[in-house]
């Protein structure tokens, strides 16, 4: 086993996202691997599944990339701010061509992730109980309650080849921690075959060991850590800095043109060597709108027992 996984983003791209491979995005609200999704760009990766609950920008992003020929996911919208228009053209219109689609709520997501997670042959769930949702996508079943309860509604496991997460910090050995929000990483983490996490520090093990519970992810699970600072823009790192909410306004002209969003993947993905430069191009000035004022949330006492 490697004691060392920190390697370079481009690295982990390179070894772990493949043609054709079913990959995993994900980070709820903030912590979204976007550097992540654009190296997967910048690769020319194609023929991938994406699987995310609210596929966001960087799904769109992808799509305009020619990246993506499959999506697992719910909610689909741009944040709060508008809708998602590549993904709209390629399923409204199959412009430029037919989008394959498997739509789910995110509770439906969720328990995909943890029967892969649990190796399940399935996961049951009530929340489907008077949705459409089970008309449209003919993975959602039903099932005869073993306990005499009549029909439940069932989902099956959903296993990424790989699942890349972004988080606040983690050590040089694969422990990963994170805090704020929590959506489905470390159920998708553990249904994949490989796990990469971007993440803004990498800290000493000490650092870890001193606050255990905020570890999501322990190093058996990661086969990757890349260092990657504020790579999660334009969505947010709790405690590191804020969501780019002008982004995101920006984000619907640009992708209700069709030439335009392509422009911007070639400009700020394409023509850009890595996230470094990327944030070079954002600059300075505009960081500044998004920093964040310490708000510190106490400590605590592990305690141990006295020499």
């Amino acid at each position: 086993m490697r004691t060392n996984k920190v390697v370079p983003l481009r690295d982990a791209v390179a070894r772990y996202v493949t043609d054709g491979a079913t990959v995993a995005l994900e980070g709820f609200g903030h912590l979204i691997p976007f550097a992540a999704g654009h190296e997967i760009i910048r690769q020319g990766r194609t023929g991938l599944t994406i699987c995310r609950m609210t596929p966001d920008i960087i799904t769109d992003q992808l799509l305009a990339a020619g990246c993506v020929d499959r999506l697992v996911a719910s909610f689909f919208a741009s944040g709060s701010a508008g809708s998602l228009y590549e993904i709209r053209r390629r399923v409204e219109s199959h412009d430029p061509s037919p989008l394959s689609v498997e739509e789910l709520s995110h509770y439906g997501m969720y328990c995909r992730y943890r029967a892969g997670a649990a190796d399940l042959p399935f996961y049951p769930l009530r929340s489907y109980a008077g949705s459409d949702l089970p008309d449209l996508n003919p993975q959602i079943r039903t099932v005869d309650s073993p306990y005499g309860e009549g029909l439940v509604h069932v989902v099956p496991p959903l296993k990424p080849d790989v699942t890349i997460i972004h988080a606040q910090r983690a050590d040089g050995l694969g422990n990963v921690q994170m805090w704020g929000i929590t959506g489905a990483q470390q159920e998708a983490a553990y249904a994949a075959g490989s796990v990469v996490v971007t993440v803004e520090e990498v800290v000493a093990p000490e650092v870890i060991r001193s606050d255990p519970n905020r570890t999501i992810l322990p190093a058996h699970a990661v086969d990757a850590v890349c260092h990657v600072p504020r790579g999660a823009h334009p969505s947010y790192a709790q405690g590191c800095y804020d969501r780019d909410s002008a982004f995101y306004r920006e984000w619907t002209a640009i992708s209700k043109d069709k030439q335009r969003i392509r422009q911007w993947v070639r400009e700020w993905v394409l023509e850009t060597a890595d996230h470094e430069e990327y944030l070079a191009r954002l600059g300075d000035e505009r960081w500044q709108t998004l920093e964040v004022t310490p708000a510190p949330s106490g400590s605590v006492s592990y305690g141990r027992r006295q020499a």
